[in-house]
């Protein structure tokens, strides 16, 4: 059995060797900055969270996320082997609000963490912190996106974060089938979507990055964005 198949039966990363180790130290820099990520982008220059600098966190892929995940086979983190996962340990989120404390005195203007960039959330205690941390630091503001959807994971962040803070959080919903239209992403390749959407426009070589785009968390947005698949 190759890596891809023995990590998709048994529920982790392809690139094990690249999860940091559960016992993180309380400074270690979980949350990465932005700009060293070409398609996410340091200073955001659109949108309503214009002026605030953007980070990034990833989780490991598959000992995060849901089953049902329509990508839990093909998910594009078994191309990226040189990310830094983070495992899910009781060090976790102490250093996360380690880093973020770090980072309020960084950037008092705020900032803004791109959930997730591989990973999802993994339970509705993991929801509260990051309402906790909204409610704690009101410069700070979220995005990203979730497989999860029906159990108490998805219904704590569409009553939590994105009612709870529908100015400073956006969770869209990476769905096929029954989907809220305004906060849902997609992937190109899905022909049964019905409605209003948007390419991401990073990949269509129409923004250089997401810090230089917004649209993902645009105010009111109407539209489902959709991806090219990686």
């Amino acid at each position: 059995m190759n890596a891809t198949a023995l990590a998709v039966k048994n529920g982790h990363t392809k690139y094990r060797k690249s999860v940091r180790p559960s016992t993180i130290k309380l400074f270690t820099d979980v949350l990465k900055p932005g700009k060293n990520n070409k398609k996410l982008g340091g200073l955001i220059t659109k949108g309503r969270w214009k002026g605030k600098y953007l980070y990034s966190l990833t989780l490991e892929e598959r000992a995060t996320c849901p089953r049902y995940c329509h990508h839990w086979d093909d998910c594009y983190g078994n191309n990226m082997p040189f990310a830094h996962r983070f495992d899910v340990s009781p060090d976790l989120l102490p250093a996360i609000n380690s880093n973020i404390m770090r980072l309020r005195n960084k950037h008092p203007q705020g900032i803004v963490i791109r959930l997730h960039v591989l990973g999802d959330f993994y339970s509705p205690e993991y929801v509260n912190f990051w309402v906790q941390m909204l409610e704690e630091w009101p410069n700070l503001c979220l995005f990203g996106y979730t497989a999860r959807w029906g159990d108490d994971i998805q219904y704590a962040i569409h009553t939590k974060l994105n009612r709870g803070y529908p100015n400073r959080c956006v969770i869209r919903y990476s769905r096929n089938m029954e989907y809220d239209e305004t906060l849902s992403a997609r992937y190109a390749s899905d022909e049964t979507f019905e409605g209003a959407a948007f390419t991401c426009p990073e990949q269509t070589g129409k923004a250089a990055s997401c810090a230089d785009c917004g649209l993902c968390w645009s105010d009111g947005a109407t539209k489902t964005v959709r991806f090219l698949s990686h």
